[in-house]
């Protein structure tokens, strides 16, 4: 994974063996920070395994770009007063969601992909060119 917005890239395994490695999931949390507030929330592991699954599935060796993971309240208040497609009660502040980008592939594949998973839900973004994956309730929409 690489953030836009911090400029890290992130490239590592988290899980061996039917286990996590929690110091990988440590890392992963701090990478997937509300970069603005700079505040950390454990992401669901749930999420990162669909994330994972996803982009085994698209045959990619571009990492993906993290437009955003976890959401402070704060900041999700100030981008829902923005934006029309941002939820109250997004599954962003309860670290279970990230929008993503690849350059490679359009919204339509990563969505298929990441639908292929029957784990949660997925947004397709195309206005913006990105899609959100989550570790909630299976279904889609169109943001």
């Amino acid at each position: 994974m690489y953030s836009g917005r911090t400029g890290e890239r992130l490239d590592m395994v988290y899980w061996i063996d039917g286990k996590y490695i929690q110091d990988a999931v440590k890392e992963i949390n701090h990478f997937m920070r509300d970069w603005r507030t700079d505040q950390v929330k454990s992401i669901d592991t749930r999420t990162i395994d669909i994330m994972t699954a996803s982009h085994n599935l698209l045959e990619v060796n571009e990492p993906y770009l993290l437009l955003s993971g976890y959401r402070s309240p704060q900041t999700n208040a100030m981008l829902r007063s923005r934006s029309r497609g941002v939820a109250k009660n997004s599954l962003h502040m309860r670290g279970q969601a990230a929008d993503l980008r690849l350059a490679s592939r359009s919204v339509s594949q990563m969505a298929d992909a990441a639908l292929a998973c029957k784990a949660g839900g997925v947004g397709r973004y195309y206005g913006s060119n990105f899609v959100h994956m989550d570790c909630g309730q299976v279904r889609t929409w169109r943001g």
